[in-house]
């Protein structure tokens, strides 16, 4: 039922109308009524009706004036104007003010139903339109949505003013103003070599996700596959206590998983500036980095980095395990390419004096290419492509850390070409599935992750990094391409093509089409648009 209220002056016009329309008989609630506008802004303001009748001239307050509040404060309020002047500045005014009918008086019982039935049409077909909008963002909001992933990119590398990242951020409806940011990264590392794909690490990511997103402080991106970064919002005051907090939500999530794991949560320090947030990403990303250097050492800060052993400390570095094999193995399983620089300047930072031992030298040379292998092994790569040449033991350092460097630059493509063809297989696969089941309306992420048996959330970041565009604005482009050659070379129904294009709704399938084609279905079949 929708809701009317009537403000009417003159009684006997007041009184016919809320005594002779059957309102509930044509969908009506007769809601209130008031004698003069003064009167009835505080009840309109108060029940929020659907319709509002109101006279065009009334003591104290006009109904061109009460339109004018209410078309302000109550945009969805339909405003119905009953006038006894014929004079075409009313008239004017109220088309300014959107007024929906303008009806002459003597109203009469006949002409009110049929305003009352226009503007009821007029309300449930924007409804209509309203669920439409809801229903397709909804279908299109998904957290793995490429033009996020590329925002957060340009945020972090610097490349884009201030005031042009802002306008990218409202488009994305991203609220980024706040006195001052800091930034939290955190990475799951599954152990078993062809776990990345499971659906318990999955469910582990997507628990840490809807933890962090409600706090309305963060903003969540993916930086990689396996990596996510949270962006925090505060003031001086609050910045450390909310990192603090986020920190310790993704520890809480992670010490009671059963997953067999390695997970890493890096913090960094906050910057007042929204210039200054690629700075502090490069800060908090060499931190992360640590990770491959500090075996077992889950939470990562600045402070905890100072606190490792630092250059040209006396210690026996072998005996004391201070050197950990693993870590190479580690990063060559999990590290980036833009991460090998920092990873040998740390480690040889921290191996200090001992690098200049001969002994220890050829230990170094040996781990480097046995762990590389054994690494790439375990993770069913061909290792026969990796070239190792020999490599001189003389005392320069930097010569031992570019080889290092080179040894580490092509484990690291060796891992990434194996993986591209891996996730080149399963774009395939739901490429295929795509094609051959668009046209069911049930079709999603989830089934199609689960017919080509791997996690939703893997396959979101795989198919949007691969195609450029997100899984959902892919299926409606299959569909919507489909529909346009069907509405250009069969004499099919709109209603049928809607149906054989993977929507139960014509009526959603003609607002989807005109929101991605922006012409109606009707426009495209006669040419209107090509």
């Amino acid at each position: 039922m929708l809701k009317v209220f009537l403000t009417e002056d003159e009684s006997i016009v007041r009184e016919g109308l809320r005594d002779n329309i059957p309102w509930e008989q044509y969908g009506f609630t007769f809601a209130g009524e008031a004698a003069d506008g003064e009167m009835a802004l505080p009840l309109i303001r108060k029940i929020k009706p659907d319709i509002l009748i109101t006279d065009i001239k009334m003591p104290f307050m006009d109904g061109l004036e009460i339109s004018r509040i209410v078309s302000r404060e109550l945009p969805n309020t339909k405003i119905i104007i009953i006038s006894g002047y014929d004079d075409f500045e009313y008239a004017r005014q109220a088309i300014e003010l959107h007024v929906d009918q303008y009806l002459l008086k003597p109203v009469t019982k006949v002409s009110m139903i049929r305003a009352l039935e226009q503007t009821k049409r007029r309300i449930e077909e924007e409804q209509e339109q309203h669920s439409f909008l809801r229903k397709f963002n909804q279908e299109t909001r998904e957290y793995e949505r490429y033009s996020r992933r590329i925002f957060f990119e340009n945020l972090v590398d610097g490349s884009i003013p201030a005031d042009e990242l802002r306008k990218q951020a409202q488009e994305l409806d991203i609220d980024l103003d706040a006195p001052g940011y800091n930034m939290v990264l955190f990475t799951l590392q599954p152990r078993a070599a062809k776990s990345e794909y499971s659906e318990s690490v999955a469910m582990l990511y997507d628990e840490l996700i809807q933890d962090l997103l409600r706090l309305p402080e963060h903003l969540l991106f993916r930086c990689n596959l396996f990596c996510y970064a949270v962006i925090i919002k505060g003031n001086a005051v609050t910045l450390q206590e909310l990192t603090r907090r986020c920190v310790d939500s993704i520890q809480r999530r992670c010490d009671m998983t059963t997953v067999p794991m390695d997970w890493y949560v890096a913090a960094g320090t906050p910057v007042y500036a929204l210039d200054e947030l690629p700075g502090c990403y490069a800060r908090v990303n060499h931190i992360l980095s640590l990770r491959h250097l500090l075996q077992g050492q889950h939470v990562l800060t600045q402070e905890s980095i100072d606190r490792y052993p630092s250059e040209g400390q006396d210690q026996d570095l072998i005996d004391s395990g201070l050197f950990d094999p693993m870590m190479l193995r580690s990063f060559i399983q999990s590290g980036l390419k833009n991460e090998i620089d920092g990873f040998t300047r740390d480690l040889f930072g921290k191996l200090g004096d001992a690098v200049r031992l001969l002994l220890f030298r050829h230990y170094l040379i040996v781990s480097v290419r046995v762990n590389a292998i054994a690494a790439l092994q375990s993770m069913g790569c061909d290792t026969h492509q990796l070239e190792l040449p020999p490599m001189s033991l003389d005392k320069n350092d930097e010569h031992l850390r570019a080889y290092f460097s080179k040894v580490l630059e092509q484990a690291l493509q060796i891992r990434d070409d194996e993986s591209q063809k891996q996730n080149s297989s399963i774009i395939e696969n739901a490429l295929k599935y795509i094609d051959q089941n668009y046209s069911d309306e049930s079709i999603s992420l989830n089934v199609v992750a689960k017919a080509i048996n791997i996690s939703a959330n893997y396959l979101s970041a795989v198919f949007s990094q691969k195609m450029g565009i997100s899984f959902v604005e892919y299926l409606t482009q299959k569909r919507m391409e489909k529909a346009k050659y069907l509405l250009r070379n069969t004499a099919k129904r709109s209603g049928e093509i809607a149906y054989e294009v993977g929507y139960k709704d014509p009526r959603y399938f003609s607002f989807v089409f005109k929101k991605t084609q922006q012409c109606t279905p009707r426009d495209y079949r006669a040419g209107n648009k090509t």
